[in-house]
């Protein structure tokens, strides 16, 4: 009893001390990673819900430091390329599965989640093909893990590649599943990394209604698709910063506020990859799921870097 409650003080000491804006994106990652595998989540399901809600939040709050014809203009310039990565992955996506076997419907759900938005892709797609929980669970555990090495690698290996930031933007938002290691690995490559990984990835993260909807008429399937409304939110924030500039005092603390955040969304991240689902991911799948964001990682770089996407 008094280890489990030492455990629940520990994990609030952390939570509260990613609060402080002196700790950085990666460490609190690092941090939120090691609780869960050393000692495991007190709070799995509640930890994975407010983790939901709070990045919604953040990337909402997000939208008070962005200008809103600069946002529409990059958005429009990505939605051809994002629109060709996703197709791309998709099919690659498919013939691995094919290969190693892995179950039709986990398959399905890694390719979606990689092609667009991770596990809120993953969330959207499963109830149409009729995916049941543990299959579910599995793509979301695969996509969570190279989530979290993503976070970790990808900023030194564009410092590596000598990428600009605006490259750099791209590339994490082409390349990294889910919008929150988007947002927290260009965040701790730079400002304009940050505006532009943010924006491209919103707009790949449209992509999941009319997939979704596709996969519906395909499978004839009855599931309900849900907006991810959060995008919107976004949009009006940025739109109330750019026609209220008088505001700037107000916009300014609350961009602020949105991204330490976001540095407490990925502690919260961290602690939900847990030995048991880790032991829950499977080699297939795993498998499947490395090699998919390798090709799709390569890929992009090179596009990026080569000036076929700028």
């Amino acid at each position: 009893m008094k280890a489990a409650s030492g455990l629940r003080i520990l994990f609030w000491v952390l939570l509260v001390g990613c609060c402080w804006p002196g700790v950085s994106a990666p460490m609190a990652l690092v941090a939120g990673i090691t609780f869960g595998i050393v000692v495991g989540n007190p709070w799995g399901a509640t930890t994975s819900s407010w983790s939901r809600r709070l990045l919604q939040a953040s990337v909402v709050g997000l939208g008070f430091g962005m200008n809103l014809p600069e946002l529409l203009r990059t958005g429009k310039e990505a939605f051809v390329y994002t629109a060709i990565s996703i197709s791309f992955t998709m099919i690659v996506g498919y013939l691995l599965g094919k290969f190693f076997r892995t179950p039709p419907r986990i398959s399905s759900l890694i390719s979606f989640g990689t092609a667009i938005c991770g596990g809120s892709a993953i969330a959207a797609m499963a109830p149409v093909i009729k995916a049941e929980s543990e299959e579910t669970g599995v793509a979301m555990a695969t996509v969570f893990t190279l989530n979290s090495i993503a976070l970790l690698l990808f900023p030194p290996v564009g410092h590596l590649l000598g990428m600009g930031q605006r490259q750099f933007g791209l590339w994490s938002a082409l390349a990294i599943h889910d919008t929150s290691s988007v947002v927290g690995a260009a965040a701790a490559y730079g400002g304009l990394a940050l505006a532009v990984g943010t924006t491209v990835k919103l707009t790949r993260a449209l992509w999941i209604m009319p997939s979704a909807l596709l996969a519906t008429w395909f499978t004839k399937s009855e599931g309900k698709v849900k907006f991810p409304l959060f995008i919107i939110g976004f949009i009006v924030a940025a739109a109330v910063k750019t026609m209220l500039p008088q505001f700037d005092s107000v916009w300014h603390p609350l961009n602020s506020v949105a991204k330490q955040s976001l540095v407490v969304t990925l502690f919260l991240i961290g602690t939900g990859l847990t030995r048991e689902v880790l032991g829950r991911t499977g080699v297939k799948p795993l498998a499947q799921g490395v090699i998919l964001w390798a090709i799709v990682s390569v890929t992009s770089s090179a596009a990026i870097m080569l000036g076929w996407i700028n």
